[in-house]
């Protein structure tokens, strides 16, 4: 909590005094009704040297001053403050929608609530409570928790999240909103139905896994909506939140070209010839980033570990096809670093790193990893136990050296 200090212009033989006024200094937002209130202060009221610093600290109690001191001068009795850091409230899976109506209710309940909460202290208390007695007005009797809430990446605090700990609140039914779904969108949804509901996140899940759905079977324009509905069902041992769903599919689009751009590593005409995907072919997602990962492998093959292959859809609407311009961006090369064998006999190990065929120090290959495993009448004793076994194999990136540490793992089959 912060820092009382307690410091008074009257003589020291004053055991009472009366001031006419009460202000306070530096507390930005409130004004002084609000704090002698919630002090339980009253000019004109005899008080003693105790009851200041009684009523002080109760508005030091609510976390919302870093310090405050005080100072009379026979008429005004006048404190300086110096405001908490506070921070805004973030409703992790308590269904209340946040904003204006809902602030309004909190004040009502807590005066001295403005929107954000100190990290400790009874105004983080009370507001608990009020979300709680929200609640219990729309019949759910919550537990409720208050906690720190950094932002992605960093160890600050960004917000104060409160959380029902009790009882459960889950994503409840997902109604269509207009005529059935995709099947394959119903088991996707059926999959949601039932997870543990977040305020942020589940309406958000909902639009995305759907929208994957119609995206992957060519409805690449496919729109999405999902939106909590007022009515939850209530019980004992959870709190359900339905949601509705609505889908506008758009076009069904069809390839019309895959054009490499020059100077990649893969040729037009290598790439053809494996495409999985040819002109006239529904544009499903799945095929369709087959082709890039063929394209990315052969960039690992020649030890480019970071490129990145950057398609560009083109829609044509009216035609209702997509052609594709594809390009990369290659990056370093990189070179083999340390080879781990693990779980194999000394002899076994020594076996491998002998036939093994990527030295350290050379151009990183992906593919030679698992031709190695796959390679046929090249080492009759390695054949026999890579077929009556597991393989892994982890690759360990290292960007600073450029290399690539690689570990493999024999495991038996059961």
């Amino acid at each position: 909590m912060g820092a009382l200090c307690l410091c008074a212009a009257f003589p020291v033989f004053s055991q009472t005094f009366q001031p006419k006024t009460i202000h306070f200094v530096g507390a930005d937002g409130y004004t002084d009704k609000d704090l002698t209130s919630a002090s339980g202060l009253q000019p004109g009221t005899v008080l003693s040297g105790p009851d200041v610093n009684a009523r002080t600290q109760k508005l030091m109690d609510t976390g919302i001053f870093a310090g405050l001191s005080y100072k009379f001068d026979g008429i005004d009795l006048v404190f300086s403050v110096k405001p908490a850091q506070l921070f805004p409230i973030r409703l992790e899976n308590i269904p209340l929608a946040p904003g204006p109506d809902l602030d309004a209710q909190i004040r009502q309940r807590v005066p001295l609530y403005r929107g954000q909460v100190p990290s400790d202290g009874t105004l983080l208390n009370d507001v608990r409570a009020a979300l709680e007695e929200i609640l219990k007005a729309q019949g759910i009797s919550a537990s409720i928790q208050a906690s720190p809430a950094g932002e992605l990446g960093q160890t600050s605090i960004g917000a104060m999240s409160f959380t029902i700990t009790s009882p459960q609140v889950l994503i409840g039914a997902i109604q269509p909103d207009d005529g059935p779904l995709d099947p394959d969108a119903q088991k996707v949804l059926a999959t949601l139905t039932g997870a543990a509901y977040d305020s942020h996140g589940s309406a958000a899940a909902i639009v995305r896994d759907t929208g994957e759905v119609y995206r992957s079977k060519g409805y690449l324009e496919a729109k999405v909506n999902a939106s909590q509905l007022a009515t939850l069902a209530v019980a004992a041992d959870a709190v359900r939140i339905p949601f509705r769903v609505s889908v506008a599919p758009g076009p069904l689009y069809k390839v019309a070209s895959i054009q490499l751009a020059p100077g990649m590593i893969v040729s037009q005409a290598d790439f053809d010839k494996q495409a999985g995907t040819r002109p006239g072919d529904v544009a499903t997602a799945e095929h369709i980033a087959q082709n890039w990962h063929f394209i990315e492998r052969q960039y690992h093959n020649r030890g480019y570990m970071r490129a990145q292959v950057k398609p560009v859809v083109t829609l044509d609407h009216e035609h209702g096809t997509a052609s594709y311009a594809v390009s990369a961006v290659a990056g370093p090369v990189y070179t083999m670093g340390k080879l781990t064998i693990e779980n194999v006999s000394d002899d076994l190990r020594a076996t491998i790193l002998k036939a093994w065929k990527m030295p350290e120090g050379s151009v990183f290959n992906e593919g030679s990893i698992l031709g190695f495993f796959a390679t046929h009448d090249v080492n009759p004793q390695l054949e026999r136990i890579f077929a009556a076994v597991n393989v892994k194999f982890v690759l360990k990136i290292n960007d600073d050296a450029r290399t690539v540490d690689t570990t493999i793992r024999l495991t038996k089959k059961s």
